[in-house]
Parts: structure tokens; C-alpha cells; sequence
């Protein structure tokens, strides 16, 4: 079995995706091991919350964390995106941290024969505010996004959000610092935490990492201001809305959805309306977390999906296998192909498609909870900043 295809099997299993037997086995098999990842996040939340052997640190900027209890799939960039926007609309110098994920380039220690030693190194900033800096690979998939959407916003990745945030304050003159899926980053103090849930598998199978897909157990729910539950077309079930307030009696409930605005064409300038896969056949093909809600959305803004293939979260695309996937598009009838604009900034930019190629631009809007983002932004800058 090859590498990719064992990751694509314990996705399956972590997601419950996967029913066949060795599937089950294989979760029992990793069921034991949920309980010791329970029992090390218990401990280092203690930790951090008590100031034993690790403390918080505090920085003087507006601190908003973005995160969520699950891996991936409830929309944080998005509504990062959004949360950097109206901010900066506000007269804000905004600073988005990441950790990078799956970013390349990374040299933290040097070995030197016996033993080995950290070297310091600054923060990687993939914008500087006025341009970016750094290609895709390297920075990782939503930075990039983030940085070619964002211009006037600083983006800066390192796994040492401290060092990041220090440099982003001291240096780039930072007001306000934006932890992109940092809710389980503790060495930083938050002024405000914004929790994203998403509505359609809030918590996978409620069980923990390397079972199921939560990285925290539910009831972390309470260390919340703020609960956004994405993807919230309709009325969420009142089981959810139970689950929250059981853990959290005082957080803010925000309802919002993710709405389509564009189709852009991939390594083009190109842009077409919604309407552009109106009685089309059309393929699509992504590497996301939940790949199934794209391809329905886009099953009802066209004729009709004559192809889908999906591909593990972050897939880094070949010119051999986007050859295939569009050869087979057209083979199985599709007149245009599809994906997510956060896999389109993984696609080599020189590659010639044989078929129109676009991505959907997706944009976050609040259904419940505030007017508007715009209202949502006056309470937060309403936090003072620690001196």
C-alpha cells in the first residue's frame, strides 16, 4: 500500500467515511490511544491555566483567536479573511499569524553530532503588507490565500505564534494580531476567542484524535466568547444548540454561511458569474477536509457532475495527475472543470488545461447573530488593548 493511499484509509476511519471491516478493526485498534491524547491536552490546559512551568504571554495588541475544536473543514479562512477586512476598514494595522502548515523550508535546530541546539531564526512573512513575499509551498495554502487577499494586512507564519506576534508588534507595527486556527495555541493570552463549529459534523464520531476528528473534548466549548457555526444554510438542530449553551452559557452564538460571489479562472485573470455552469457538465476535483459539500453545491449550480475525484487535505497537484484528472473529465462529458480556490493555489502556474479550469470564490456572511460583520468588528475593537 502506498503512502497516500494509507493516509486516504485513516481519513476515512477518522471521519467514519470508511465502513468496511478493517476499517472498524483498525479503529478499535486506535481507540485506547484517544484516551492518552485526552489526558495530555487535560494536563496542558491545567497547565496554562494554573501558570505551572507554562505561562501566557501577554502582547501589547488587540489578541483575536480564530479557531475550532475539530481538523479542518469549518471555514476558518474565510472568516479570518472577513475578520481582517472590516478591521482594517476600521483604521486597524492588522497582523494575520499562522502556523504554516505543511509549509516548506522550516529549520528550527541544527545537529551538531551528539546533540542538537536551536538556532534562532525570525518569523517567515509571506506579506508584508504591501506585497507578498513568498510562493504557496512554501508558505502553505491558506497564508498565501490569505496574503493575496489581503493587501495592506501583514501574514506571518511561525510555529512560535509569540515570536511571530513580538516581531509583527515590534517591527511591522502591528495593533491587532489574528491567530489563525489558534485555539489550541495557549502561550499567548487572547483578548478574544471566536470558536467555529461546523453545522453540518460539528464533532465528527465525539471522539478524540487519533479516533475520531476532535482535538479537544466538547465541553472546551466553555473557553469560547464567541461560537460561529458555519455552513449554516438552515436552522441548526436543537441538539447543537443544547451541546453549546450545556458547555458554554455565556458565549455569543453567530450563525453564518459561506456564499459563492465568482468564478475565477485558475492561473488567469478570467472571471465568470454564478450562472456559468447553467446546463453545463461539469468535473470537479479538490484536496479539502470536507470535500462533500463543495461538490453538492456545485451539482446544483450546473447541468450536470459528470466527474468528481477528491484528494487528502492539502494535496500538492503534478502536471502528470492534472493531465489525468482532466482527460478523464472530458472522456466522462464534462465541458468545464471545477475546484476550491484553496486548491487552485496548488496547481503549478504554467499548467495549460485542456478544458476550461476555474475555482469558486466563496465569501463568509453572518445569517444570525449581528447585522453584519461590520457590527460584529465594533465589539471587538471595543476590547482594550493590555498596555
Amino acid at each position: 500500500m502506498k503512502w497516500s493511499d494509507f493516509e486516504s484509509f485513516v481519513e476515512g476511519v477518522l471521519y467514519d467515511r470508511d465502513l468496511s471491516i478493517s476499517a472498524r478493526l483498525f479503529g478499535l485498534f486506535l481507540h485506547p490511544f484517544s484516551y492518552l491524547f485526552w489526558f495530555i491536552v487535560r494536563v496542558r490546559l491545567s497547565l496554562y491555566n494554573r501558570g505551572i512551568f507554562l505561562r501566557k504571554k501577554e502582547l501589547n495588541a488587540l489578541v483575536i483567536v480564530v479557531g475550532n475544536l475539530t481538523m479542518g473543514g469549518t471555514g476558518k479562512t474565510p472568516v479570518v479573511e472577513r475578520l481582517a477586512k472590516e478591521l482594517q476598514a476600521k483604521g486597524k494595522k492588522v497582523a494575520v499569524l499562522s502556523r504554516g502548515y505543511k509549509s516548506k523550508g522550516d529549520r528550527t535546530e541544527e545537529s551538531n553530532f551528539f546533540f542538537k541546539k536551536k538556532v534562532f531564526e525570525p518569523p517567515k512573512v509571506v506579506s508584508d503588507g504591501n506585497q507578498v513575499l513568498l510562493e504557496s509551498d512554501e508558505a502553505g495554502d491558506e497564508p498565501f490565500m490569505l496574503a493575496h487577499n489581503l493587501p495592506g494586512v501583514l501574514v506571518l507564519i511561525d510555529k512560535d505564534r509569540v515570536k511571530a506576534g513580538m516581531h509583527a508588534i515590534d517591527k511591522l507595527g502591528a495593533e491587532v494580531l489574528i491567530l489563525d486556527d489558534g485555539f489550541q495555541y495557549l502561550p499567548i493570552k487572547a483578548n478574544m476567542t471566536l470558536l467555529l463549529v461546523d453545522q453540518m459534523n460539528p464533532f465528527g464520531n465525539h471522539k478524540l484524535l487519533p479516533r475520531g476528528i476532535l482535538r479537544e473534548p466538547v465541553r472546551n466549548i466553555a473557553r469560547a466568547d464567541y461560537v460561529l457555526l458555519t455552513k449554516s444554510e438552515i436552522e441548526p438542530e436543537l441538539e447543537l444548540l443544547e451541546t453549546v449553551r450545556k458547555y458554554n452559557q455565556n458565549a455569543e452564538i453567530i450563525r453564518c454561511r459561506h456564499k459563492a460571489q465568482v468564478f475565477r479562472q485558475v492561473n488567469g485573470s478570467g472571471e465568470e458569474k454564478l450562472n456559468l455552469l447553467h446546463e453545463k457538465y461539469v468535473g470537479v476535483f479538490c484536496g479539502i477536509a470536507s470535500p462533500r459539500g463543495f461538490e453538492q453545491l456545485i451539482h446544483r449550480m450546473s447541468g450536470e457532475l459528470r466527474y468528481r475525484k477528491r484528494f487528502l487535505d492539502h494535496h500538492r497537484y503534478k502536471k502528470e495527475e492534472l493531465d489525468k484528472i482532466f482527460q478523464r473529465a472530458k472522456n466522462a462529458g464534462s465541458e468545464v472543470v471545477i475546484t476550491t480556490e484553496k486548491d487552485a493555489v496548488r496547481i503549478p502556474v504554467n499548467y495549460a488545461p485542456i478544458l476550461p479550469f476555474y475555482y469558486l470564490r466563496m465569501e463568509i456572511e453572518i445569517v444570525e447573530g449581528f447585522e453584519d460583520f461590520e457590527d460584529a468588528v465594533d465589539v471587538l475593537c471595543s476590547f482594550p488593548t493590555k498596555a
